[in-house]
């Protein structure tokens, strides 16, 4: 569990300390529900809309990190009237851990055991940060019917630049000196201008070598190129693992199908850098969708 100073950076994310923050959380109601499957157990962070319910939308974390992260965007989007499920990855929360087999296809099915429990019996919208649009993308494409759109957001390219991935493991490393993980941070996840710090607590390191196998199963080429729902490609300006030159990778790829936007002062880590606009374009996006 993060210290209560880690507890305070996250809040800071995207300088909503007191205002951006507390204000939109106050307007909803967030509650917890721990769903079962056999000896499966996922935690699931549900932010309902201050009057009723409205269409569901699920989001997903970035690598090593717990949907905690979206607590600003979350409560903003259920403000809009959306209800917000955000199921725990494997190992954080009360969810179970990881087991020795996992593969995006699990991770998957913990996206489809929540969508089936708590989005009313209608399709749900799937927002997935970084690793979590991979999780995204194979739930749209193992479990169609239950999903109504994606939105992958800090998606890396197909094939990002060296460099990256060395850096996230110092970013992600709390054993390292917080110097060093500030410059990590600097250069991998957050623009210039944005404060880094909020992301140096939250991390499970002890669950990487498990994400990352599960990362490569089903393989990239077996999901990325295949797309059932509507895609909403939400990219940082800034975002070294996602260049300018490829903005439009995945437009080229699926067609009319992905919609691309561009969010100023962004980088990688994107959700505590800029909230409200994340919030907004996920909300005018999902807005124009079919039933």
């Amino acid at each position: 569990m993060p210290s209560e100073t880690g507890l305070a950076r996250r809040l800071v994310a995207g300088g909503c300390l007191l205002l951006g923050l507390a204000a939109p959380a106050a307007a909803t109601g967030r509650s917890h529900e721990l769903l079962t499957q056999g000896e499966t157990r996922i935690d699931v962070v549900i932010d309902r809309p201050a009057a009723g319910g409205g269409p569901a939308i699920v989001m997903l974390p970035s690598s090593q990190r717990d949907s905690l992260d979206f607590d600003d965007v979350a409560a903003r989007v259920a403000q809009a009237g959306f209800v917000v499920l955000r199921p725990q990855p494997r190992g954080m929360g009360r969810s179970s851990g990881p087991p020795p087999d996992m593969t995006l296809s699990t991770l998957a099915g913990d996206v489809a055991l929540t969508i089936e429990r708590l989005a009313g019996g209608a399709r749900a919208v799937v927002v997935g940060h970084a690793y979590g649009h991979w999780v995204a993308r194979v739930a749209d494409m193992n479990h169609p019917r239950l999903v109504r759109g994606v939105v992958v957001l800090g998606a890396s390219a197909k094939t990002f630049p060296p460099g990256m991935t060395e850096a996230l493991a110092v970013a992600s490393d709390p054993s390292q000196p917080e110097a060093q993980r500030i410059e990590a941070l600097e250069k991998s996840m957050f623009a210039p201008g944005n404060d880094p710090r909020s992301w140096l607590d939250g991390w499970h390191p002890h669950l990487r070598d498990a994400y990352r196998r599960a990362g490569q199963v089903p393989a990239k080429d077996q999901w990325f190129g295949t797309t059932h729902a509507p895609i909403l490609d939400l990219q940082g300006a800034q975002d070294p693992w996602r260049p300018a030159n490829t903005r439009d990778e995945l437009k080229h790829l699926l067609g009319d199908k992905v919609t691309v936007r561009v969010i100023a002062h962004a980088s990688h880590a994107l959700v505590p850098e800029q909230p409200a606009a994340v919030a907004r374009e996920i909300v005018d996006w999902v807005r124009t969708l079919a039933p």
